[in-house]
């Protein structure tokens, strides 16, 4: 049957059972041992990092902002030698960093340099490319229709007594290139020392440490850390029209829980066996691992997901929901988990429809009902909504 999704647009966290609670309760940042370490490294060397790839802009960041004046004014700064704020980095690997805060100040250094400055309406896009390429392309960056030529504008001391440095750029510094060049910015370097088999304390850390005002979700982390051909794979799938029917709302969440449900409902068919708290570290090392997939194995999942998205075409969006017309997180990966075991252990696709009956029998069922409630993230209750879910639903 068909069905137009019944909720509107809503990127709010309304649309699903919230666990967030219970998930700080059991995130201890105590048990982690982290260094912050100072470090000045002059423009010339910045710019190198940046070039190499060695320092590299997170996914999550947002684009680069800031208009030529501005960036002009940060330029100024470092010629004359003015402090500039500091920079934090996350060493993720030796001669590895991820930006936690300072993307304005690196990006504006390395176009600077280039000589070249982003068109605004060019800058998602560029955003990509970036990522992509790990740098902008000498085509790219000389393509008038992405960028302009990098000349500082700045503001007059008196309309008679203009700014020295106006209309100058990189090339064309002549005495104060070496100053510019060799100008220190402090860097923090931050970086996790224990536990060694696993990085989530990276959470707390960009969450405390970004400065730009911007709460993240662990989806959007994760998708940076820990990016994978299966990460953009659960990306791709996100967008198909039959999966937003199934969740509820028409546009992607702006902070990818659909996304984590996704996640979510993978890790606990592949490794729920294997689950013990917390959820956030779970889908963590989950997510991590899912970097050694290979590309038929991602293609493998890819299909098998889409074939549960069929086999839920005959039942109405509101299957998912138990309470307060929300998407029940832990009914869905429960229901997936139930419908997928069979066909991935067997490395098939799933084959037919889900009985409504079925569902309607889980959802009734008071063994169930209970491990839905309370702390819902314990090890008893995942694996024993799991387990009474492969019990009771049928395909058909």
């Amino acid at each position: 049957m068909t069905e137009e999704i019944s909720k509107p647009i809503n990127n709010d966290n309304d649309w699903y059972e919230d666990e967030s609670e219970e998930e700080q309760e059991e995130y201890p940042i105590d048990q982690y041992d982290l260094t912050a370490s100072p470090n000045d490294f002059n423009v010339s060397t910045i710019f190198n990092f940046i070039e190499s790839g060695a320092v590299k802009i997170p996914g999550f960041q947002r684009h680069y902002v800031w208009d030529i004046k501005r960036a002009s004014k940060l330029i100024e700064s470092l010629i004359i030698g003015l402090p500039v704020p500091q920079i934090f980095l996350y060493e993720e690997d030796k001669n590895r960093f991820l930006v936690i805060d300072g993307q304005q100040r690196l990006m504006s250094i390395y176009y600077f340099i280039k000589q070249r400055f982003p068109r605004k309406d060019k800058r998602p896009e560029l955003r990509r490319i970036f990522e992509e390429h790990g740098k902008i392309p000498d085509d790219v960056l000389h393509n008038d229709k992405y960028f302009s030529n990098f000349n500082l504008s700045l503001p007059e001391n008196l309309p008679i007594q203009p700014n020295r440095f106006t209309g100058m750029n990189y090339s064309t510094l002549g005495e104060y290139k070496t100053s510019f060049d060799l100008r220190t910015i402090r860097n923090v370097i931050v970086k996790q020392i224990l536990p060694k088999e696993d990085d989530s304390a990276i959470y707390e850390i960009f969450n405390r440490l970004n400065s730009g005002g911007i709460n993240l979700g662990p989806q959007e982390i994760r998708m940076s850390l820990y990016h994978s051909e299966f990460l953009e794979m659960l990306s791709r799938v996100n967008i198909n029209n039959k999966w937003r029917r199934i969740i509820g709302i028409t546009e992607p969440d702006i902070h990818m829980k659909d996304v984590e449900i996704m996640l979510r409902g993978f890790a606990m068919l592949i490794d729920g066996d294997k689950y013990k708290p917390s959820m956030m570290k779970f889908l963590n090392g989950f997510a991590r691992d899912t970097k050694k997939n290979a590309a038929d194995k991602v293609s493998y999942f890819e299909t098998l997901f889409n074939s549960f998205i069929e086999s839920c075409s005959n039942l109405s969006r509101e299957v998912f929901v138990i309470s307060s017309n929300r998407f029940s997180i832990t009914l869905f990966e429960s229901i997936f988990t139930s419908v997928c075991k069979n066909p991935y252990l067997n490395n098939q696709i799933v084959a037919g429809s889900i009985d409504s009956a079925s569902v309607a029998n889980l959802k009734n069922d008071p063994d169930f009902a209970s491990f839905i409630k309370g702390k819902t993230t314990n090890t008893k209750n995942v694996k024993g909504r799991l387990s009474k879910a492969l019990e009771i639903i049928r395909v058909v």
